[in-house]
Formats: C-alpha cells, sequence, structure tokens
C-alpha cells in the first residue's frame, strides 16, 4: 500500500463512482473531486461550445441546462471511447509528482495512518478509525462480488457484521488482526491472478497498520479490474448502442447550443465544387470522404469539427503516422533506386523500414523530419553498406545523402506519389463496401502491416462518426450553399 491510498473517513459519496479511464497513455480519475468535475465540465463545454457569438438570435437558456448538456456530453465521451477504442480500460488516476494536490494527499493520509496506529497503540487500544475502516472495507468488498456470489456475500455480511465488531469492541474482545487476515483471504478469491503476489505479501505483513493501508491498496486496483471486466463483458453491447446513444445525446446539446454545427458545416462544404450540383447520395457521400481525408493533413490553424472533438487526439495521431508511414517509405524507394542490387532484397526493406521508423517516430510535423533526415540518410548508407558486399563508394554515398535530404521539399515528385497513393488507399477503404479485400498500394508492399494498421484505425473512426453523425452532414449538404473555392 503506497502512502497514496484515500483513507476512509475522507472519502465521499462522489468518490465511488466510475474509475479512471485511459486509452493508449490517457488516464481518467477512479475519484473525481468536485473542482474536477467542474474543471471537466468547463473543458467540455469550451470544446463543444467554441464560440461565444453565436450565428443565430439569442437564446436563453437556465444553468440548469447548460451544465445537464455538459453532463450528457462527458458521458457521451466515455460511450465513444469503449465503442472506437478495443484498448479501452480503466487506470488508476495519481496526482503529478510534486504537485500542491500530491503534497496535500499525501499529508493527509499520513495524519490518518500516524492516527490509526497511536489509537491502537492506547490502552486499551481505540477502535474508532479502525470502525470506519472496516466498514469502508466490508462495503467495497461487497461491490466486488457477482451476483451468483450469495454464499459469498452472507459470509461478508455475517463476519463484517459492523454492529458485532462494535460490541466486541466495547466488551474489549475484537481481535483485529483477525479481520485483517478474514478480508485479505477473500481477496484472494476474488482478485484476478495478477493481484496473487500483492495478495502474498499482504499475508506475510506482521504490522497491522501496515497490512490495512496494503488491503485498500489493492482493493482500489481490484476495483478497476472489476469494472474492466464489466467493460470487457459488455463491450458488444456496449459498441452496439453507443451510435444511438451518442446520438441523443449530441441531440440534447444541440438544443441549448443550436449553432453547434457551424464549423462542421464550413469543413464539409469546403469540399463542395459551387460549379458542380450535387445530384445523387453518391455525391454527398463523396463530398463527406473528402472532408475526412482532408483530416489526414488538418491544419492546427482551423478550428476543428465539432463532430469530432472527441476524436481529434485520434485523428492528430493519425495524421502523423500518415506522415512518418509517407517519409519512410519514400527514403525506402530511394534507397532501392539509389541502389539497384538492393531492389529484390526483402530483408533488406524490412530492416531499413523498421530503422525509419525508428528514427521518425518522435515525428509530428514537417519541421520534426527536417530536423533529423540528416540522421535518416546516414542511417540509409549504414544499412545500404551492411547489405552491399563492398560498402558504397563516396560518391554514391553524396548521392544517396543529397536524395534523402531533399526528401521534404515543397514539390518532391516521389514523396507526393506516396502520399497519393497511401490517401487512395485510405480513401477506397472507407469508401468500398468489402475494404478487407483491398490491396496494398504498388511500390508500398514492405509497408503492409503498417498501412493496415493505419487503415483499420482510420476506417473505425469514421464509420463510427459516420454512424452518428452522417445525417446531419447530409442534412448540410442538401440544404447549405456551398463556400466558393478559394475562400
Amino acid at each position: 500500500m503506497s502512502s497514496d491510498e484515500t483513507p476512509p473517513s475522507n472519502r465521499t459519496h462522489a468518490e465511488d463512482e466510475l474509475p479512471s479511464t485511459s486509452s493508449q497513455g490517457r488516464g481518467r480519475n477512479l475519484s473525481e473531486s468536485s473542482d474536477q468535475v467542474s474543471k471537466r465540465q468547463r473543458s467540455l463545454s469550451e470544446s463543444f461550445f467554441p464560440g461565444l457569438t453565436n450565428a443565430s438570435p439569442p437564446k436563453f437558456v437556465s444553468l440548469e441546462e447548460i451544465v445537464s448538456a455538459a453532463k450528457g456530453m462527458a458521458n457521451m465521451a466515455l460511450a465513444h471511447e469503449i465503442a472506437v477504442d478495443s484498448n479501452f480500460e480503466l487506470e488508476k488516476r495519481e496526482p503529478p509528482e510534486n504537485s500542491l494536490h500530491r503534497r496535500v494527499k499525501e499529508t493527509m493520509l499520513k495524519a490518518f495512518w500516524d492516527i490509526l496506529s497511536l489509537q491502537l497503540q492506547e490502552d486499551p487500544p481505540n477502535y474508532t478509525q479502525g470502525l470506519v475502516l472496516l466498514s469502508e472495507i466490508k462495503e467495497t468488498l461487497l461491490t466486488l462480488l457477482l451476483p451468483h456470489n450469495t454464499k459469498l456475500r452472507e459470509e461478508i455480511e455475517e463476519v463484517l457484521d459492523i454492529e458485532l465488531i462494535r460490541q466486541q469492541v466495547e466488551n474489549g474482545t475484537l481481535d483485529f488482526p483477525y479481520y485483517a487476515s478474514y478480508v485479505t483471504s477473500v481477496m484472494a478469491k476474488l482478485c484476478t491472478p495478477a493481484r496473487d503476489d500483492c495478495i502474498h505479501k499482504l499475508k506475510q505483513e506482521t504490522d497491522t497498520v501496515s497490512v490495512f493501508k496494503g488491503i485498500l491498496e489493492v482493493l482500489e486496483l481490484m476495483r478497476i479490474d472489476m469494472a474492466n471486466f464489466t467493460i470487457e463483458m459488455y463491450r458488444p453491447l456496449l459498441v452496439a448502442s453507443s451510435v444511438d446513444y451518442e446520438k441523443s445525446k449530441f441531440k440534447e446539446y444541440l438544443k441549448v447550443n443550436p449553432d453547434g454545427l457551424e464549423i462542421t458545416k464550413q469543413w464539409l462544404l469546403r469540399h463542395v465544387n459551387p460549379t458542380t450540383p450535387l445530384a445523387s447520395m453518391d455525391d454527398w457521400r463523396e463530398v463527406i470522404a473528402q472532408a475526412y481525408l482532408e483530416l489526414l493533413t488538418w491544419d492546427d490553424a482551423n478550428d476543428f469539427p465539432e463532430t469530432l472533438v472527441m476524436d481529434r487526439t485520434r485523428l492528430v495521431e493519425l495524421r502523423s503516422e500518415v506522415l512518418r508511414v509517407t517519409v519512410a517509405a519514400t527514403v525506402l524507394l530511394l534507397g532501392v533506386s539509389s541502389v539497384p542490387s538492393l531492389q529484390s532484397n526483402a530483408t533488406f526493406k524490412v530492416s531499413l523500414k523498421n530503422h525509419l521508423l525508428l528514427l521518425l517516430q518522435d515525428c509530428h510535423t514537417n519541421k520534426d523530419v527536417d530536423g533529423i533526415l540528416a540522421n535518416v540518410s546516414a542511417q540509409v548508407v549504414q544499412d545500404c553498406n551492411a547489405a552491399l558486399p563492398e560498402p558504397l563508394t563516396p560518391e554514391h554515398r553524396t548521392t544517396v545523402e543529397s536524395q534523402v535530404l531533399q526528401v521534404m521539399a515543397d514539390n518532391h515528385k516521389i514523396r507526393l506519389l506516396v502520399f497519393h497513393r497511401i490517401k487512395e488507399f485510405l480513401h477506397l477503404m472507407i469508401t468500398s463496401t468489402v475494404p478487407s479485400q483491398l490491396q496494398v498500394p504498388a511500390g508500398l508492399s514492405t509497408f503492409t502491416k503498417e498501412l493496415s494498421d493505419l487503415a483499420a484505425r482510420y476506417h473505425r473512426l469514421v464509420s463510427h462518426n459516420r454512424s452518428v453523425f452522417g445525417e446531419y452532414y447530409t442534412d448540410i449538404l442538401s440544404t447549405q450553399p456551398p463556400i466558393p473555392i478559394g475562400i
């Protein structure tokens, strides 16, 4: 048990809500203070209410309506995360190192455990704090039970009968270590294999206070395990119902913010040719597809469409991934074209690809790539020399390095061709009725895995977004005049 465990006496009802959630490094709170809830509501409000001045006439709404809409968007965001992120899970939140929050928390926790230790050392022992502790532990254990655990539920209710324990305290017969031992034995029955070592260490601990500190820490982890188990068990149902749920919550949001699609309209209408009328649903689908493709080269100076705000982080990462794969594939093509004898060497291609992607892993912009091209060119020369019977001549080496250093030029034909092929591949992925049968673009077979993973993530996001907001998109395209090209 770390000193970060929240003592029972300091917990509120709000802290017993859902655990924190995470996806590829992003955590949510296991317990949120009212300040954090307010901050999250403000953040959501700022994300979904981007402008203070709306296009429509003022509409007065109550504070309750706004707060309700913000909460609805927060719930919508949680459902959305589960639907689009197959790796979604909950995790424990820890305050940042050296933060005021952490220092205050650690001070309060230390005070709690110090008081418990002093009370247990009194003669006779004072179990005031201990009773609160046992009561909370009992309630937590009960929340970890499944419906069919009826016998164990009855046993816990009987053994951890707080009134009976209080009588034992009054009679001076309470065996506090016995209850610690019982609790750890129940935890051993309920925990996942990943927590077995923690339980084993608790059973070896002899200091009563340390045991209960450890119990609370492991129980908190077990709550998260149970929540993740529940999410995984109900994931198919959650995913199936998330579209209707998100539609409902977004409709509620539009009631308090009627102009909540202004940026989305601008985004879509940028891809409408004012000289060519949209005559069919296929025309509308193509406009929407082109709008989705714009996200892969999104200009951060532009406001993000309201309907895609929850996916902004994922889409920005996809944009970065497209950039990295484009640059790596371009450099690889330049390398094998400069050294014809390596064109059929699959081992060389895979090795160079892996080295290039490793070098590019922290690149998110063209400027980032420019900053490491010298290292990239050196890596290409090194890999070529390793695969050739004789190292490159100085002249040949200079040629290879020069070609690599020019990769990010605005009009670099090979890089633009590679990007065009990747873009067309992703376009087919989001418009084809059988995307699983698509072939990797010619010349990019070495990047089959990377392109397949990229396409799968992109397709998942686009498909879900289209299912939730597709009706709004077609309404916009069918009722709004296009924005003239160039504006």
